[in-house]
């Protein structure tokens, strides 16, 4: 959400940004609606200040005065009710329309209408060679019986899928890599609800755009959270920091739940596209600085890239369009990691800067050394998310016997094995 003083002192920013990342918002109608507001605002403070002078009037007049003065009294009453209720009626329009507003993205972002337009700007690692037939992580672990699809299939419908044996262990190990290497860099790990309230999916920027892909639970008026992030930005909504307090660094884990509603189509082969999977989501509440935000932008996503280079998988970092970066973002990389039985890269991470955007939804604020107010700043970014970088790991790391080499970053979580 944007400053509605820097929507009218900005318009033309503010409707290149509505254009280029393709939302659905008439910036003329949330000027008009903020014109109003204003006015019915001043209309409002002027008849209250006139209902106050008039009870002193009242209280000071005899009583055939009092009748006279009763009839505009209750004229003044309908008056300043009519106002009130036209006031609130434009300021929720209005603020259904601020809701939709986009941070202006970085001049150096891609301009497209979506995934098509992102532009990689690095390559680690190389393909893996096979001196066999790759098989996907599907025939994989089934093979093995690592995975139960068809099973989890009449238990939970499409998309379903129940991990057994050394597959939970190494989904485990995963998991905890992450975390050790996020709590060693200076991140508090937090496990946060996955059950939420609107009121956090609103502060996050999830809803009202995205509510269909989201879990709703109607008889307890709570949803399931789609990441960490939901949760992480709720914790602190409404709260003023102190600036001494910040940056704050979590390293967030959970479960996730998407309903990935308008994906029928796209590759969902497996564990690449499920509805629920668990992930280490990083995390952070910085000043409201520009370089200060660029520079934990550029620690997020290298923290991502220092644990895909332990696992020695081969991966690209894409620099994202507006059309693909969605409305909050006002920097978003994504890191896509290699399969081999793809033979392309798949999305694993997604590295996101969104200045004060989420704070102004939530109200997350500091107090500055100086005693001013403002609102922070907020940057996440995955550290692991899985299943689908554990199908990753599987595929790149199988032989020829349907073994998979444990990459050894991972094998202190597994007792030593080199191989499962």
């Amino acid at each position: 959400m944007l400053d509605r003083r820097f929507i009218r002192d900005n318009p033309e920013a503010v409707k290149d940004a509505v254009r280029v990342k393709g939302i659905d918002l008439d910036v003329d109608e949330l000027l008009s609606l903020d014109q109003s507001s204003r006015e019915l605002q001043r209309e409002l403070d002027a008849a209250q200040t006139r209902a106050k002078a008039f009870a002193k009037e009242f209280a000071r007049a005899d009583e055939a005065t009092r009748t006279r003065l009763k009839v505009e009294h209750d004229e003044q009453d309908l008056h300043l009710k009519e106002v009130r209720d036209r006031l609130l009626k434009v300021n929720q329009d209005l603020q259904a329309l601020l809701l939709l507003t986009p941070t202006i993205p970085w001049q150096g972002a891609p301009v497209g209408a979506d995934d098509s337009a992102n532009v990689t700007i690095k390559v680690w690692g190389d393909k893996p060679v096979f001196d066999f037939e790759v098989r996907d992580h599907v025939d994989l672990l089934e093979s093995r019986g690592w995975a139960e699809f068809a099973r989890a299939r009449k238990v939970a419908g499409e998309r379903a899928y129940a991990l057994t044996g050394d597959m939970v262990l190494l989904e485990r190990a995963l998991l905890s890599y992450a975390l050790d290497y996020l709590v060693s860099s200076g991140s508090t790990v937090i496990s946060v609800p996955v059950m939420v309230r609107e009121d956090a999916l609103v502060g996050t920027g999830q809803f009202p755009s995205h509510r269909e892909e989201t879990y709703a639970l109607p008889a307890d008026d709570l949803y399931l959270a789609g990441t960490a992030e939901v949760a992480l930005v709720g914790l602190h909504s409404g709260e003023i920091l102190d600036a001494k307090a910040l940056p704050i660094r979590y390293a967030g884990i959970s479960p996730c739940f998407r309903r990935e509603a308008g994906s029928a189509g796209r590759d969902v082969r497996g564990l690449l596209r499920v509805h629920q999977f668990e992930k280490v989501e990083q995390f952070i509440i910085c000043a409201a600085d520009d370089e200060e935000s660029d520079r934990w932008h550029a620690e997020l996503l290298g923290a991502a890239e220092h644990l895909l280079q332990g696992l020695g998988l081969h991966y690209e970092v894409v620099e994202c369009a507006t059309g693909d970066m969605g409305a909050g973002k006002y920097r978003m990389n994504d890191v896509n990691t290699w399969f081999p039985s793809l033979g392309r890269f798949r999305e694993t991470h997604s590295c996101s800067s969104l200045h004060d955007w989420q704070a102004r939804r939530a109200s997350i604020r500091y107090r500055d050394t100086d005693g001013t107010v403002k609102f922070a700043y907020t940057l996440n970014n995955t550290a692991i998310a899985t299943p689908r970088l554990l199908a990753a790991v599987v595929e790149n790391y199988q032989t020829e016997d349907r073994k998979v080499r444990v990459p050894q970053v991972l094998q202190p979580y597994l007792g030593g094995r080199t191989e499962l």
